[in-house]
C-alpha cells in the first residue's frame, strides 16, 4: 500500500506529487483526465447555495471579472507543467466543465479565450466533452454561437424550477420565460443541452414538482438533471428554517417526487444513468460526472477548485483574493491534499459504482487489494440474493454472466430512494 496523506496535508509550493503517486501515474495512461474550471462570481446568492461563489464583482487583486481570466489561465499553465515535471505520459483531456459560480456571468469571449489555452496546453481526444453551466438569463444567440465556435460542445442551463414562488423560495433571480429561448440560442447554435432542476423545496407541492418536470420536457433537451434539495449549515435557508420561517424538509415528500420524476422522464425517453442524471442516449450522458464517479483523473482549475490524480487529492485556496496572490507568486494555489486510506477507498468505490446504472461489479469489488487491507468483507452471492428478494437490487444483472462473472448490484427504483441503507448492507 502507498503511505497515506492525512487530511489536510500542505501541498508543496511547486505543486509536486509525492512518490507513491509518481509511481502510480504512468498506470493511469489509459483513463480519461478531466479539467473542472470555477468560475466564482454570480449576481446574487442563492439562499440554499453552499458553493465557493460571490456576489462582488471586484474581490481585490487578480480577483475581479475583468482580470480573473488571466488569473485562471495563469494556474492552467502551472497545472501542465506540474503534469509534464511528473514524468507521466502526456493525457489530453476527455472532457471540460465549467462551473461555479455563474460562468456566463464572464462575456463569452473570455469563455472562449480560456478554453483556447485549454486546448494549447493539454490538447482534446477526439470528441471531447466540453460544457459550460449557465443561468438562462445569460445565454443569447450571440453568446451561444461564440461558446460553439471555440468548442464547447454542450451547455447545462440552471432552471431549477418553472414554478415563481419555487424560485422566489430559492432565491433564484432568472426569469422562467428566459429558459426556452436561452434553450433554443444553444440549441441554434448547434450544441448539447441539460437542463438542471432540484425538487423538494420548502412550500413546493407536488403539482408544482410536476409542472416543472413537464416544462423541462417540453424543452427536449438531450439531458435532464433532478436533486433532491439539501439544506447545509450556514447557508441562508438553513437559517430560515431554523427560525420557522420556512418547514424543514420532508423525506416523505422528496421520496414521492422522485418516484414522480422518474415516472415522467422515463415516459419521455429519458433514462437513468445515475441516480439523479436522466439522459436520451448513452451519447449524451455527462461523461465529466461519469469520470467522478469511475474514479478517474482531473484538475479543478480555480478557488476552491477540489482534484484528483491517481488517488491524491488537493483543494485550492477559497478566496479568489489568496488564490490569485499565490499564482502572482507563482506558487500552488493549493491549500490541503490527502490519499485516501483503505476503509475510505472501499466505501468510496461502492458508493459511487451503486449510483450509476450499471451498478457495482461484485467480482472487480471482492478483488480490491483495498477491501483486503481494511478488512472489509466480500459481498458473497447470499448477500446479493437477500437484496434481490427485497427489491433493492435488479435480478437480472446480478446474475453471473462472462462480463461480471459474480453478478453486478444494480439498484431498482426503490433501491434508489433507499441507495445508502443498500450500501450499508453490503460493507456487512
Amino acid at each position: 500500500m502507498p503511505s497515506v496523506l492525512p487530511l489536510g496535508d500542505p501541498v508543496p509550493a511547486d505543486g509536486g506529487f509525492p512518490p507513491s503517486v509518481l509511481q502510480e501515474l504512468p498506470t493511469r495512461a489509459d483513463k480519461p483526465l478531466g479539467l473542472y474550471v470555477h468560475i466564482p462570481f454570480c449576481s446574487v446568492r442563492c439562499g440554499y447555495c453552499d458553493f465557493n461563489t460571490y456576489t462582488a464583482s471586484d474581490l481585490g487583486p487578480g480577483a475581479s471579472r475583468q482580470s480573473y481570466p488571466d488569473t485562471l489561465i495563469a494556474e492552467l499553465e502551472f497545472a501542465a507543467s506540474v503534469l509534464e515535471a511528473s514524468g507521466a505520459p502526456a493525457r489530453q483531456l476527455s472532457t471540460v466543465f465549467f462551473g461555479g459560480g455563474t460562468p456566463t456571468l464572464l462575456p463569452a469571449e473570455e469563455l472562449a479565450r480560456i478554453l483556447g489555452t485549454v486546448q494549447r496546453l493539454f490538447g482534446f481526444v477526439p470528441g471531447a466533452e466540453i460544457t459550460t453551466e449557465a443561468n438562462p438569463d445569460t445565454v443569447t444567440e450571440h453568446s451561444a454561437e461564440v461558446l460553439a465556435q471555440a468548442g464547447f460542445t454542450r451547455v447545462s442551463l440552471g432552471m431549477q424550477s418553472a414554478v415563481p414562488s419555487v424560485l422566489a423560495t430559492l432565491d433564484r433571480t432568472h426569469n422562467p420565460q428566459n429558459v426556452p429561448a436561452a434553450h433554443d440560442a444553444a440549441r441554434a447554435a448547434g450544441l448539447q443541452t441539460s437542463v438542471d432542476l432540484i425538487y423538494g423545496t420548502p412550500g413546493e407541492s407536488l403539482q408544482d414538482w410536476r409542472s416543472s418536470l413537464e416544462a423541462a420536457i417540453a424543452l427536449q433537451p438531450d439531458h435532464i438533471s433532478a436533486y433532491s434539495l439539501i439544506v447545509e449549515d450556514g447557508t441562508a435557508m438553513a437559517a430560515k428554517i431554523r427560525r420557522g420561517e420556512l418547514p424543514d424538509i420532508d423525506p416523505d415528500d422528496q421520496a414521492d417526487k422522485y418516484l414522480l420524476t422518474d415516472e415522467l422522464l422515463q415516459q419521455a425517453g429519458y433514462h437513468w444513468y445515475e441516480v439523479s442524471n436522466f439522459s436520451t442516449a448513452r451519447a449524451t450522458r455527462s461523461q465529466h460526472n461519469l469520470n467522478y464517479w469511475l474514479d478517474s483523473d482531473w484538475w479543478g482549475a480555480g478557488p476552491g477548485a477540489h482534484s484528483h490524480v491517481a488517488g491524491l487529492r488537493w483543494w485550492n485556496v477559497k478566496h479568489p483574493a489568496a488564490y490569485a496572490q499565490r499564482l502572482h507568486a507563482d506558487t500552488s494555489p493549493g491549500h490541503g491534499r490527502e490519499i485516501l486510506d483503505a476503509e475510505a477507498k472501499v466505501l468510496e468505490h461502492l458508493m459511487l459504482r451503486l449510483r450509476i446504472a450499471e451498478g457495482l461489479d461484485i467480482a472487480e469489488y471482492n478483488g480490491l487489494p483495498a477491501r483486503t487491507a481494511s478488512g472489509t468483507a466480500a459481498i458473497s452471492a447470499a448477500d446479493l440474493q437477500n437484496l434481490v428478494r427485497e427489491g433493492l437490487i435488479e435480478q437480472e444483472p446480478a446474475r453471473p454472466s462472462s462480463s461480471a462473472p459474480e453478478g453486478r448490484a444494480v439498484l431498482t427504483l426503490k433501491g434508489r430512494l433507499l441507495a445508502d441503507a443498500v450500501t450499508r448492507r453490503l460493507l456487512g
